[in-house]
């Protein structure tokens, strides 16, 4: 049952008054269990990595056995009952406490798409469905090398970057969120999202430290990846572009080039930093999207889109049930879905954070909807010219992406442009500020977990911005294989995290029908 009759907890509230300096407010067991989980990840990954992969190796396999199809079922319900909630009186519902929105629309909706694509974004969207294109679904079968092949390997691509990735991310968890923090009072943390169901034994006892480490472990894992694997991506392309040498030190530079820039714009804040980031990637992004769709090969970017949005909704339900070929589950549509789980929590905090004074259908639709058909879209725009140039001259994309190089299949599209060269370095620049504003807004969503509150103090956003980096860094060192270990330990650490989830399916539909009545709706 919702239990929302609630005050400020004592203990939330007051631990910022026992402590001064640089920890006040700071909660210490949940820093050093997330800090502790991550350093101890990275030190055993320094003395032993293949010990470490095939510890993580064995709890993927496991977690994927065991949670695969659960986390299937959680998405696609979350992203139906949010959908149910924008029709009618709770779609008017307006969330945050205040009557008109704080942030303006393009600015909220760069930052949303800026945070939740990431850098990933880039690399994938150009690799993902010329992956699925030379290696044919399970569900679709077939020859290669076909038109009609392409247009499947885009559908499954939106699948995986589409609706239901999406939606995870803080369509009914934010809705909650914004409710118990806003109207309530209860701290901005992952915990919260479990008080309906708990009370204050998860507010103040040892199991919601536990589950506020956990999803911030796991949002530090999935942002680490991504960091890490733009110092290996970026180092490819300049050596590639510029003949800089692909060394350590190269790619370090790069990192620490990152974390100067995603910490300075997550110390600056939302109204600053992360909002301008955000418009200035955003912009980019649009100019590149109108460069390569009017110069490109458009007649192909065109019919693709078309062709495979409409086999992505045709064969919607299917996909996104599908339960045959295990090997092949695990390491597309159940890898994904991991990913997205662990960034749930925390997004959820980010995106109550910055829709203030919106309604409940302009938040659900803009990131279950609106924003899915943008990301299709956008990998329309790069992967579709990658599968159009390799249907003309067969090789030209997929020879580069031999080995699953995610970089070079970028960078073999970019070059097949006019203006090959400057489009090229224009993507490594998009890449690296999409990166870094996944950096500053998750550097800013694991502060507000460590204070409970949505005004971080300074110094804890410095310590998680160089934390994240320097751990990227160390992982680097021992090659890539860090990094993959990393990825995997993703899928490993959503399981927790999957169960937090879990309960905004029934509890955003009550705090959206409460909030409903008091607003007279």
């Amino acid at each position: 049952m919702l239990n929302t009759s609630h005050n400020p907890i004592p203990s939330e509230r007051g631990s910022s008054s026992s402590r001064t300096g640089p920890l006040a407010g700071v909660d210490l067991p949940v820093f050093i269990l997330s800090g502790g989980g991550l350093a101890l990840f990275v030190i055993l990954a320094l003395y032993d990595i293949e010990l470490v992969s095939a510890w993580v190796n064995n709890a993927f396999a496991t977690s994927t056995k065991l949670f695969g199809a659960y986390w299937q079922v959680l998405l696609l319900l979350t992203f139906v009952i949010g959908l149910l909630l924008t029709v009618g009186r709770t779609g008017k519902v307006v969330l945050g406490g205040i009557k008109t929105p704080e942030i303006s629309r393009f600015k909220w909706v760069s930052i949303i798409m800026c945070t939740l694509l990431a850098g990933g974004g880039v690399f994938w969207a150009a690799a993902e469905p010329m992956a699925h294109f030379t290696s044919p679904p399970p569900l679709f079968g077939g020859e290669t090398g076909t038109t009609d092949a392409a247009y499947n390997a885009l559908a499954q691509s939106f699948m995986h970057w589409g609706f239901l990735a999406w939606a995870i991310l803080g369509s009914l968890t934010g809705i909650v969120l914004m409710y118990l923090h806003y109207e309530k009072g209860l701290p901005l943390k992952p915990r919260t999202l479990l008080y309906p169901v708990f009370g204050d034994r998860v507010m103040k006892g040892w199991l919601g430290t536990v589950v506020d480490a956990s999803c911030v472990l796991a949002v530090v894992a999935g942002t680490v990846g991504p960091i890490g694997f733009l110092g290996l991506q970026v180092s490819f392309g300049l050596e590639k572009l510029f003949g800089i040498p692909d060394t350590y030190t190269t790619q370090v530079t790069i990192l620490t080039a990152l974390i100067g820039i995603y910490t300075i714009s997550a110390v600056s804040g939302l109204t600053r930093g992360i909002q301008m980031l955000s418009s200035a990637n955003t912009v980019l992004a649009v100019v590149l999207m109108a460069f390569i769709l009017l110069f490109g090969p458009t007649a192909f970017i065109v019919d693709g889109f078309l062709q495979g949005f409409g086999i992505y909704l045709d064969q919607f339900i299917p996909m996104a049930t599908f339960r045959a070929s295990p090997g092949w589950l695990d390491w597309w549509t159940v890898f994904f879905w991991g990913w997205f789980l662990g960034y749930g929590p925390l997004m959820a905090m980010f995106v109550a954070r910055i829709s203030r004074g919106r309604t409940i259908r302009e938040m659900v639709l803009m990131i279950s909807v609106i924003a899915p058909v943008i990301t299709c879209f956008w990998f329309t725009i790069v992967g579709g010219s990658g599968l159009a140039f390799e249907l003309e001259t067969p090789g030209v994309i997929s020879e580069p992406f031999t080995g699953f190089n995610l970089p070079a299949a970028l960078l073999a599209i970019t070059e097949q442009l006019p203006m090959g060269f400057v489009i090229s370095v224009l993507f490594l620049i998009l890449t690296t500020i999409f990166v870094a504003t996944t950096g500053d807004s998750m550097t800013y969503a694991v502060s507000m977990v460590m204070t409970g509150n949505d005004h971080p103090q300074t110094p804890v956003r410095i310590f998680w911005g160089i934390m994240m980096g320097l751990t990227a860094a160390l992982l680097i060192s021992i090659g890539s294989g860090g990094i993959s270990a990393l990825q995997s330990f993703i899928v490993v650490t959503a399981v927790p995290v999957s169960l937090v989830l879990l309960p905004s399916l029934w509890n955003a539909p009550q705090i959206a029908r409460k909030m409903a009545n008091e607003q007279g709706l």
